[in-house]
């Protein structure tokens, strides 16, 4: 895996992520560029218009120009990488393509984003490869909230990755005091690290909603050993956490048997920091006892630390977790 692979796909689906207009989707719909799951051949289906594809595709352009998309991300951020999956698109594949994003507030009409917003380049003119994973590390610091997927000349592809870090723009209530998911990944939280996620991504813990099912959560493989499993979350901001949620929804035979969080005010520390002796964590949850497929709160058994910028989530000795909450307040502080 490229390492910006790692990081999450600011264009998902599942994160509010949209293709809203395309200038041609003759083949194939705009949609299915965002959808979850790998693109899937059909050998011998076909539609009124031609073969089935799993992806958009344009017609055959026939004069100059060149055909495109605009994609608005589920997640505002700083883009590192993309992916332009050409999978099962083999001589009906574009010969290059480019990126360009913005950074527009609200929700405008999508034409109005088209035609008015101001475009930078984010990817420059770069060849692909049919039936092929196509993949762009990307340099820049600019926020982005649009995409705009330019094909050279025409054809198909079948799905788009944006993997970068999210950025939000932080509202005037939670600047105010109110209270925030400082975990978060809609609000920039990360889980840089964990002792296992053999069974369910680490990242799982922070996304959106409730779990969908037990795979939607971070699983650990069962311990066989003496110690216990963790994972280790960044905040969005520096805040001071005053409420936990836990919830080990869908883990009925696998919830760990019990937990606890330890927090520490450590800005811009590594993973090998955090995660060596003496990185000064401190206990914010005491061990509590956990019950499967439960969403747990607790509030007067936080302890008042103080701003944080990261959380450890401890759990015994193994198991499921499908979404950890950590509300509190930013902290605004100069040098917080």
């Amino acid at each position: 895996m490229t390492p910006f692979q790692d990081l999450v796909d600011l264009a998902s689906e599942r994160l509010g992520g949209a293709v809203l207009l395309a200038n041609d989707e003759f083949f194939a719909p705009k949609e299915a560029l965002l959808k979850p799951a790998a693109a899937e051949w059909r050998e011998h289906e076909y539609t009124e218009r031609g073969k089935w594809m799993d992806g958009w595709e344009t017609r055959r352009r026939r004069e100059p120009g060149y055909d495109w998309c605009i994609v608005r991300l589920g997640l505002p951020g700083v883009v590192r990488g993309l992916v332009v999956d050409t999978a099962f698109f083999r001589g009906n594949f574009p010969e290059s393509c480019s990126v360009e994003g913005c950074n527009v507030s609200g929700t405008p009409d999508p034409r109005q984003i088209a035609d008015e917003a101001e475009w930078f380049e984010i990817l420059p003119q770069s060849p692909l490869e049919g039936n092929t994973a196509n993949l762009f590390p990307v340099t820049g610091d600019r926020r982005v909230t649009h995409l705009r997927l330019n094909i050279y000349p025409d054809g198909g592809v079948a799905r788009l990755r944006v993997h970068g870090w999210a950025q939000p723009a932080w509202t005037r209530f939670a600047l105010g005091g109110g209270e925030v998911d400082l975990a978060a990944l809609e609000n920039g939280g990360w889980v840089p690290a964990c002792s296992d996620m053999f069974f369910g991504h680490r990242q799982n813990l922070i996304l959106p909603g409730r779990s969908l099912f037990m795979g939607d959560g971070w699983e650990t493989r069962r311990r066989r050993g003496p110690g216990h499993d963790w994972s280790i979350i960044r905040l969005g901001a520096p805040g001071a956490i005053h409420r936990i949620e836990l919830d080990t929804d869908h883990f009925k035979g696998n919830a760990p048997g019990r937990a606890s969080l330890e927090a520490v005010h450590a800005p811009g520390a590594t993973v090998e920091a955090l995660t060596a002796e003496g990185a000064g964590w401190m206990p914010l949850l005491d061990e509590v006892r956990l019950q499967p497929h439960t969403r747990h709160r607790w509030e007067d058994e936080v302890r008042p630390i103080g701003p944080v910028t990261h959380a450890r989530l401890n759990i015994f000795p193994d198991g499921g977790v499908a979404r950890l909450r950590l509300f509190g307040t930013f902290a605004l502080a100069p040098g917080s």
